[in-house]
């Protein structure tokens, strides 16, 4: 009998995403379920964004909901090495395998050239998709490339003209896919990196991973993944297409509504165990239908058919709610003073604090006013808070949503790099600095008369800082759609003035 391995394999480009958390305790569940294995897999083939801080992240974070896996970079296993940049050489020889035997090609096409190819397919009214013959050179322009030493991609055949391809998928039976749809995927990039299709392909073949779990905004690239296995002449993993965590306005969940890293939830003081039963709860139920129930007995009662294909909801006021009951039912009073402490003053944190407020102190007790805000969630703060001689209302409003759309792209989260991000987007409103970073004051901390912004967005760390930017931005009125517009508009006429 065949041993049931499942997997998950987070990108370590950001911080650890709930969706991440989610997936993975799915994969979990089901290994457990059948007897079987959960590996972790580090995929990490975008070389320019991820980082080993991203990648330590995300197992201390999974580590922190109580996941656990059975083979992956940190603990080993017979089919490692478990990141994809250890296993690069492997996916060239797997690519030029396709290209000898017909089923792949190299393609010299610059990215001029495939804007225009796309630009007239769409004006043709047709699909977008590329296929190998609206990509094929004259072989005399191929040599011509290939002499003068010009960079190639690998790309795989793909079905050309009418047809559909059909996808098996646990929860939705079989799916069809129009193969005109489908393009002449690249499988090794220029710089001899794998995509993400080959080499999570080869990976799932290599490491005998025999049921797929992942969220369904991968249904379209199935029928390139199934193709891939057909090509090679692989069993293909078993596919179950978990349905996406969306906001409560029903939009795909994302950090620009909804704070998405498991690290706010965990500087936020959730309970590790709730965090874990709300996600257990997005999509799956209890045979009785129990909303509070810990991880083993998710294990023990566990069903994929019981997942539901409606989006689930992500409602920060429901996980409070639940995180609630197990702070109330599940600790004695001395469990959660032990808790608290380890929250609040454990000396990691605490040593990031006490050097910004030691030189402002003159008691002991001075110092829960200084440093309060570090140990809250989002502020009780007001409109009045952000009254300001020099600047209106509009201009704080602006402000305070330009920050926030610029931090949202920011992955260098230490505050030299934030404050000079922050100078030049000041600079190119026409602000003074000192007056551009008021309102952020309050926003961060609820007043100015404190520590540098910039020290406490570093601590904080990058999505608190983001929530209370928000949170800010929703007291004094988030923008209007009319507003919206302009000030996207203007915002990314000022950001292309700022450096990278």
């Amino acid at each position: 009998m065949t041993t049931v391995r499942t997997r998950v394999a987070p990108s370590p480009t950001g911080d650890p995403h709930v969706g991440t958390a989610y997936i993975a305790l799915f994969n979990l569940a089901f290994a457990r379920q059948h007897g079987g294995q959960f590996i972790l897999r580090i995929e990490d083939t975008d070389q320019t964004r991820s980082t080993d801080e991203s990648e330590q992240k995300i197992l201390d974070s999974l580590r922190w909901l109580g996941l656990e896996w059975d083979e992956g970079p940190d603990v080993g296993g017979p089919h490692g090495p478990y990141r994809q940049s250890e296993r690069k050489d492997s996916y060239a020889k797997y690519a030029m395998q396709l290209v000898d035997e017909g089923k792949a090609f190299l393609c010299y096409r610059t990215g001029e050239e495939l804007d225009e190819l796309r630009t007239a397919r769409r004006a043709a009214g047709g699909h977008t998709a590329l296929k190998q013959s609206d990509l094929a050179l004259p072989e005399e322009e191929v040599a011509k490339r290939k002499a003068a030493g010009a960079p190639y991609v690998v790309r795989m055949c793909v079905p050309e003209g009418e047809g559909v391809c059909v996808v098996e998928d646990m929860l939705r039976g079989p799916i069809e896919l129009e193969w005109g749809m489908v393009d002449a995927q690249i499988l090794l990039k220029s710089d001899g990196m794998p995509t993400y299709h080959l080499a999570n392909v080869v990976d799932d073949h290599l490491m005998e991973i025999t049921h797929v779990i992942r969220g369904e905004e991968w249904i379209n690239s199935a029928p390139k993944h199934q193709l891939l296995y057909q090509y090679f002449g692989w069993d293909m993993p078993k596919l179950c297409h978990m349905p996406l965590l969306r906001n409560p306005d029903k939009s795909k969940l994302s950090k620009r509504k909804n704070p998405t890293s498991i690290l706010y939830y965990q500087r936020m003081g959730f309970l590790p165990e709730a965090l874990l039963n709300y996600l257990a709860r997005m999509g799956w139920s209890m045979p009785d239908e129990s909303e509070k129930f810990t991880r083993q007995a998710m294990f023990d009662n566990f069903d994929i058919q019981r997942v539901s294909l409606g989006g689930p909801i992500f409602d920060q006021t429901k996980l409070s709610w639940l995180n609630g009951l197990w702070l109330r039912e599940d600790l004695t009073t001395e469990q959660f003073a032990a808790k608290y402490q380890e929250w609040a003053l454990n000396p990691e944190y605490l040593m990031q604090i006490v050097p910004l407020i030691q030189q402002r102190v003159e008691t002991l007790s001075d110092v829960a006013p200084l440093a309060s805000f570090f140990l809250a969630g989002m502020l009780d703060i007001s409109e009045g808070d952000f009254e300001h001689k020099s600047l209106e209302k509009d201009d704080i409003r602006r402000m305070l949503q330009y920050a926030v759309w610029l931090l949202d792209t920011e992955s260098q989260w230490d505050k030299d790099r934030l404050f000079s991000q922050l100078k030049q987007l000041a600079d190119a409103m026409g602000f003074k600095i000192r007056d551009f970073l008021f309102p952020l004051f309050i926003a961060i901390a609820g007043t100015n008369q404190t520590v540098s912004v910039m020290d406490s967005m570093a601590i904080l760390g990058p999505d608190m800082t983001r929530a209370r930017l928000r949170h800010a931005v929703n007291v004094l009125g988030g923008p209007s759609k009319k507003e919206a517009k302009r000030w996207e508009k203007e915002y990314r006429d000022l950001s292309s003035q700022i450096e990278g």
